[in-house]
């Protein structure tokens, strides 16, 4: 079995090269030492980061306290969650500053407050399915800019799921498939300042983007394998090519790739399958890696 894993992963990791743009190396300088762990204390599987309004950086992994909160210099200010998920996979901060988290393994969405309240449970624990407000496996949300909540519902259902802030079913669209509006595995979404839907079409090898409502309106396939996605403060799109081991640096108008962060590897400022982004508001890039147990913070020289 761990062989035939293996062999699917040589495959999809050569089909994504055979799709990918060359790009140039951004000059980004790993912060090898971030952040400072308590003694006795380490990462499980990192899925997911998130940035708040504060700068503090929100670490979503698969151990005993899921959620760790870290100031930008390095330093653990709390921690939450314990038994609350199965298997944490995306994460993101609202405008509000309330933390929404999907859970791969449970098929939820949980809403918490800052202090780790449970606010709000989208789905429901343990029942996958294809039912308006029910998930098979989702991996990520994102926000519209008048609070409507985008979900991808992810590697079961093959769709994107949209509720109002208020946790109400207002539509969706997609299914399994290869043709536009399709998904085979939507594994990171996001929204630009216009309201534009970014869908990270995994193993079809391609963004689509549509409008509000699920409209499609392009896709790009020159971008490798786009697991997630995170939208610096000046607009440009950071997207992680995950089979390629690398950050690319996007135009979110046109998906020109202006450069590149990192190479294979496991040494740090390397990539073994980068996960999942997030940006703070100096430029900084927070990488998640399931493979390796760890988050690295990459910083603009």
């Amino acid at each position: 079995m761990r062989r035939f894993l293996a062999a699917i992963a040589g495959t999809l990791g050569l089909l994504a090269a055979l799709t990918a743009t060359e790009a140039s190396d951004l000059g980004y300088r790993v912060d090898a030492d971030w952040p400072s762990l308590p003694s006795g204390t380490h990462f499980a599987e990192v899925s997911a980061a998130a940035v708040d309004d504060d700068g503090n950086i929100h670490i979503f992994h698969r151990g005993e306290e899921p959620i760790m909160v870290f100031s930008r210099e390095g330093k653990l200010l709390r921690s939450f969650g314990k038994g609350l998920f199965d298997s944490p996979h995306g994460l993101r901060i609202d405008p509000e500053g309330n933390l929404w988290a999907a859970d791969s393994g449970s098929h939820i969405v949980v809403k918490l407050s800052p202090q780790g309240r449970v606010l709000m449970v989208l789905g429901r624990r343990g029942q996958p399915d294809l039912a308006k407000e029910r998930f098979d496996r989702p991996t990520d949300v994102a926000f519209g800019a008048n609070g409507d909540v985008y979900i991808a519902d992810g590697y079961g259902n093959s769709r994107v799921v949209k509720y109002s802030k208020d946790g109400d079913y207002l539509g969706e669209w997609g299914k399994k498939g290869v043709d536009q509006g399709e998904f085979n595995t939507p594994h990171g979404i996001i929204t630009d300042r216009t309201g534009r839907v970014y869908v990270a079409d995994r193993e079809n090898f391609r963004i689509q983007i549509f409008d509000a409502d699920g409209k499609f309106l392009e896709q790009w396939k020159h971008v490798g394998s786009p697991f997630g996605f995170a939208m610096s403060d000046d607009g440009f799109l950071f997207m992680a090519d995950g089979y390629n081991d690398r950050v690319l640096k996007l135009n979110p108008d046109s998906g020109k790739i202006l450069g590149a962060i990192g190479r294979h590897g496991r040494a740090p400022g390397r990539f073994d399958v980068v996960h999942h982004l997030a940006v703070d508001p100096h430029g900084s890039v927070y990488a998640a890696e399931i493979v390796t147990l760890r988050i690295q913070r990459f910083t603009p020289r």
